[in-house]
């Protein structure tokens, strides 16, 4: 916690909250620690992506200030797949697939947030959603829903172009209860969400307060997380992702180093632990400073992520790439390692396949644009023919390939 400023004064400092129900309650909470929060993570992948990151960073700061997380995994909402800022419906997953995800979930979070006795908690919907009696649950809950509320909800805006089913319809009810069970059982008095998720969390706030009445009004309250983790962790091939099999400590560090100008001092402020007077300081700076500052900001979120030993190789293999002449050692770049089965009868394999099967570009016919629009080199020469072979002995050393200006890969066969 920044010295002389309570947690609350330094996520506003830290740009992180954008709207809010009940300031003065919420306030109060966090900054006495005895807030139980909430943060759902809907399973939809085997990794968190840099999009959940920034959650998980915010519960480690509550966390650190006393605060007790309570990590939510959509076990049973991934069932239907939230709908909010889609146009299209989700792909339905199995049972088995969402239990996978969620134990990976598990993995990841627990290198940010402390589980145990008294700790953070790690539940997941499920274990309530699963085995509901539909006809008790619309009793129940449903009552407490007006359709023409919800048909207006920005979270359905989008899928209500194409045709929103009825399964997502039910999301926002899911997730109000979601709130409402966790209130009951645990005591979370909180809940926290980027700005897409407004509607349901104002939803799930106002099921605890009907539901329970006055008695819950000052206790439910509701907190929303700047989106802009929404909009970070994508390029072209995807999504930036946590798990370094996915996107490796060297890709996640060169994503944050390429960051653009704009971006930068808010990312530092918004995801790092630095201080805030540190970061202010950098407000300051321009052109070749701003370059340094993108290199403290890739150094810390990847040692926060992938810790400090993959931020030295990630960092040194950046050094040796774009260091005058590509001087330096090239153990740290990343490297990508051909198969027998890749090579034809005369044991030659193409550009197209090495970029295919590095990584560096999705299919054949996207390799084969990049090498006609000049955007391949092969050490360090420019590749124009898409037909053009290398053989093993060119390979048992490493050729370095790039993909445009910044995409590398030591390639080599054993």
């Amino acid at each position: 916690m920044e010295k002389g400023m309570t947690i609350y004064d330094e996520l506003k400092a830290r740009g992180l909250l954008a709207q809010l129900t009940d300031e003065k309650e919420i306030a109060e909470l966090i900054n006495a620690g005895k807030a139980t929060f909430y943060i759902g993570f809907d399973p939809t992948a085997d990794s968190l992506h840099v999009g959940h990151f920034m959650a998980l960073l915010l519960m480690k700061r509550l966390q650190e200030a006393g605060n007790k997380p309570v990590a939510l995994v959509g076990g049973g909402t991934g069932m239907i797949g939230d709908p909010s800022g889609r146009t299209d419906m989700r792909n339905m997953m199995t049972v088995e697939t969402i239990d996978h995800n969620c134990e990976c979930f598990k993995k990841q979070m627990s290198r940010f947030i402390e589980f145990g006795e008294g700790k953070a908690m790690m539940v997941n919907n499920a274990d309530w959603l699963r085995d509901l009696n539909y006809i008790e649950f619309i009793r129940d809950i449903g009552a407490h829903f007006s359709v023409n509320e919800m048909l207006r909800a920005r979270c359905y805006e989008q899928r209500m172009e194409k045709g929103l089913s009825f399964l997502e319809f039910n999301y926002m009810i899911m997730q109000a209860y979601d709130f409402y069970n966790l209130y009951k059982t645990y005591g979370c008095n909180m809940q926290f969400g980027g700005d897409d998720q407004w509607s349901n969390m104002l939803a799930g706030t106002e099921l605890i307060r009907k539901k329970l009445q006055k008695d819950a009004y000052a206790m439910t309250i509701t907190l929303l997380l700047n989106s802009e983790g929404k909009k970070m962790g994508k390029t072209q091939k995807g999504a930036v992702w946590l798990d370094p099999d996915k996107t490796t400590p060297y890709e996640f560090y060169q994503y944050w180093r390429n960051i653009g100008d704009a971006d930068v001092l808010k990312c530092l402020r918004m995801m790092t632990f630095l201080p805030l007077e540190q970061i202010d300081e950098m407000d300051k700076w321009e052109g070749a400073q701003l370059n340094e500052a993108k290199k403290i900001l890739a150094w810390e979120l990847t040692t926060l992520v992938h810790g400090e030993d993959e931020a030295k190789k990630a960092e040194a293999g950046a050094q040796a790439l774009f260091s005058a002449a590509g001087a330096g050692s090239m153990e740290n770049v990343p490297q990508a390692v051909l198969e027998e089965e890749d090579f034809d009868e005369n044991g030659t394999v193409d550009i197209l396949t090495i970029l295919v099967k590095s990584g560096l570009n999705a299919s054949r016919s996207d390799a084969r644009r990049a090498v006609q629009q000049g955007g391949v080199t092969v050490a360090g020469e420019k590749v124009m023919d898409f037909r053009v072979t290398y053989d093993k002995a060119a390979l048992k050393e490493g050729l370095l390939v790039r993909r445009g200006k910044k995409n590398y890969k030591q390639v080599r066969c054993d």
